[in-house]
């Protein structure tokens, strides 16, 4: 029996224990499920032994499968989860299970294939498979609709969320819930069952609970999860299970599992899965690096962004001040922030005695003395550097000596602010993303002096409040930023050659994005696009090509959404986009001062011109080092750019189209009118020339 499972008996009882920290992941080449059987079988041959009880360790009964052996080869001498699965449904003792911490994908079907189960308080139970492009693999598609109703369990498969102990029980899923103590509640539990002469019932055994209309709910599923096949498979699994015998059940949810792995879509999701956690660590910042202690925030600024970034640190639990500049500014932020809560509380996803917590951590207040006792200060002002390091000046002198100072910017000089200050070591970026409430994304912009405590301390924070936190380094735009720039240049540069900005944006949305470039900067807001591009004319050179469209359309007063029109028409209270005969006459006009023949643009065209420019862009990035992996990039586009997550992000699309087409591509665009522009990053070419990917990088 292998060291990572214990095993003891306690009067009737055999305790198996999984001691795999740190969340008792089901290694099969550790010998994790191996153990488990080796147990199992010990117990089956001591007379004294009449039941079974597998718990976990610490605080974690089974975080699931080990993630790291996806796609990898097991040592054919080790039982898998399956093989052991397989063996519970014919042991003759029954098999309590005892269920802790985060029960997961694995974790939660070898708490299925056991007889009887418990859960503590916290504890999670889902199948999150889906969210890798797979199913779940070791009967959980079988098993779930048997112990609760069929619909309940395809919805809980499908969306991959999991519920807690009290909505267990509901449901079916568990038998028990515990209070405090796991071990001691469960063996009572059993103790008495024991006397009550307790049988054996296996989830195999049982009949799938229910009736659904399967036809009906594949149909309405198809478009719904366009992109993702893993949905669609789970509903064909499910209907087997309503259908077939429990064994062509498992055997076809092996089959759809297997083909699944093999995916364009899933390899993207895992991906995405592997990089989001290597993005929280930063190359030469290690344990090592002594944390600043984060226990108040300030926030100079009350408007949109000011108000969603007070609000995640009101969230996490961290007293935050936010700043304005008068009582009626800081009066309209701090009510837009309570209408933002009371609307979460009337659609049920917040209580209201957690809203009235959130807002006792949060102090309005007006000039800049809140800010001397934060240890973190996020200045989230209009994007004006004159206006950046006027405020930085003054919340320098102000400030205690080890409190961090950050700028919410989107594409300003983060050296230039620092060097305002006496403490340059301390300033970084926090570059939020727009609702800041709501997206995950966080741009942590090293500066040239931040010190690694400071940068170790806001990637720490940012996954306190809940963000994605990427390190990137200082150049106009970062790196989000800085590639949308092309990829919105590009999008103009196509409607002044023939396309409609409605034809762009629905060849993006068939690719996968949930917006097109024209209807993202409508919501956006075109003015902010507008004053950067005002900014940047200085240093544009006369001979490189620009597209006006944009900027004629921001002289007729025409910001986006926000004033009713862009590029398109919004009828008032409502989001949709309507596209307006008067810009289309706008751009054709365009190209005829400009003295281009429009001509039709396939989708093809339009989504490679589109991508292409984010890959090459990227790879300059890359080479600049203004990002640490490839991975990061394709992290911060799924996170903050709403990249299709089945295509895994930029630069894994480039990998998966292949590096060598995407050159070739980019070689011929530089053939068309005025592309000058498209000039192959010298990494893309290197990449070529030795036969690599940007995985590689």
């Amino acid at each position: 029996m292998t060291t990572l499972i214990d095993y003891k008996t306690e009067g009737p009882v055999a305790v198996i224990t999984i001691n795999n920290p740190p969340v008792n992941a089901m290694s099969v080449n550790k010998g994790v499920p191996q153990g488990i059987l080796d147990a199992i079988k010990m117990g089956e041959h001591e007379p004294k032994v009449k039941a079974f009880l597998i718990i976990g360790g610490g605080k974690n009964f089974c975080g699931g499968a080990d993630i790291s052996e996806f796609g990898g080869d097991y040592d054919p001498e080790m039982a898998t989860l399956m093989n052991l699965i397989e063996y519970m449904d014919t042991v003759t003792k029954p098999i309590f299970a005892a269920l802790s911490g985060p029960t997961m994908g694995g974790g939660l079907e070898l708490a299925m294939a056991c007889h009887y189960r418990c859960g503590i308080e916290g504890v999670l139970l889902g199948l999150p498979e889906v969210k890798l492009g797979i199913i779940p693999g070791a009967g959980g598609t079988q098993r779930l609709p048997r112990l609760i109703e069929g619909q309940l369990a395809m919805d809980m498969m499908i969306s991959g969320n999991p519920v807690g102990p009290e909505k267990g029980l509901e449901l079916g899923i568990i038998d028990k819930v515990v209070s405090t103590d796991l071990y001691g509640e469960s063996m009572t539990w059993i103790k008495e069952k024991l006397k009550e002469g307790i049988t054996i019932r296996r989830t195999c055994d049982l009949s799938p609970i229910g009736d659904i209309n399967f036809k009906s709910f594949k149909e309405n599923s198809e478009k719904k999860f366009k992109g993702y096949p893993a949905p669609l498979a789970i509903i064909d699994a499910v209907e087997a299970a309503f259908n077939k015998p429990f064994s062509e059940g498992i055997a076809l949810e092996r089959e759809l599992i297997n083909k699944l792995f093999l995916t364009t879509e899933s390899l993207s999701l895992r991906h995405l899965f592997f990089s989001e956690r290597l993005a929280a660590k930063v190359p030469g910042i290690d344990k090592s690096v002594q944390l600043r202690e984060i226990k108040k925030a300030a926030v100079i600024g009350g408007g949109l962004m000011g108000g969603g970034i007070t609000m995640n640190f009101a969230n996490a639990g961290i007293p935050v001040t936010m700043i304005e500049t008068s009582d009626d500014r800081i009066k309209l932020g701090y009510d837009a922030i309570k209408t933002n809560y009371s609307s979460t509380v009337s659609k049920g996803r917040l209580r209201q005695d957690q809203m009235d917590k959130r807002l006792a951590l949060i102090t309005p207040a007006t000039g800049f003395e809140g800010v001397g006792d934060a240890d973190i200060i996020i200045e989230a002002v209009y994007e004006e550097m004159d206006l950046k390091k006027e405020i930085f000046k003054k919340i320098d002198a102000i400030a205690k000596p080890n409190a961090i100072l950050a700028t919410n910017t989107s594409t300003l000089d983060v050296n230039e602010i620092a060097g305002v200050t006496g403490r340059p070591q301390s300033v970084l970026g926090t570059h939020f993303f727009s609702p800041a409430n709501v997206m995950r994304l966080l741009e942590v912009v090293r500066g040239d002096a931040t010190s690694k405590e400071v940068l170790a301390t806001a990637m720490k924070l940012g996954k306190r409040i809940n963000k994605v936190s990427v390190c990137v380094g200082v150049c106009d735009g970062f790196v989000g930023n800085r590639m949308i720039h092309h990829y919105i240049r590009e999008a103009g540069f196509l409607i002044e050659e023939g396309a409609l900005p409605q034809e762009v944006d629905q060849a993006i949305e068939e690719f996968g994005f949930a917006m097109g470039p024209f209807r993202m900067s409508d919501l956006a807001g075109l003015d902010i696009g507008w004053a950067i591009r005002k900014r940047q004319a200085a240093t544009r050179s006369s001979d490189e090509r620009y597209c006006r469209v944009a900027d004629l359309i921001c002289e007729m007063g025409r910001f986006g959404q926000k004033t009713g029109s862009g590029f398109y028409k919004y009828e008032a209270g409502k989001r949709q986009a309507i596209p307006d005969p008067k810009i289309d006459q706008l751009i054709v006009k365009e190209s005829s001062e400009k003295g281009i023949s429009r001509r039709q643009i396939s989708a093809k065209e339009i989504v490679d011109r589109l991508m292409y420019s984010l890959i090459n862009e990227g790879a300059k990035i890359l080479a600049e080092g203004v990002a640490e992996r490839s991975s990061d990039i394709d992290v911060i586009y799924s996170f903050g750019y709403g990249f299709p997550r089945y295509r895994g992000g930029p630069m894994f699309y480039a990998d998966t189209v292949g590096v060598a087409s995407v050159l070739q591509s980019i070689k011929e665009f530089a053939q068309g009118y005025r592309a000058d522009h498209w000039v192959p990053a010298p990494l893309l070419e290197d990449l070529y020339a030795k036969g690599k990917k940007f995985s590689d990088y």
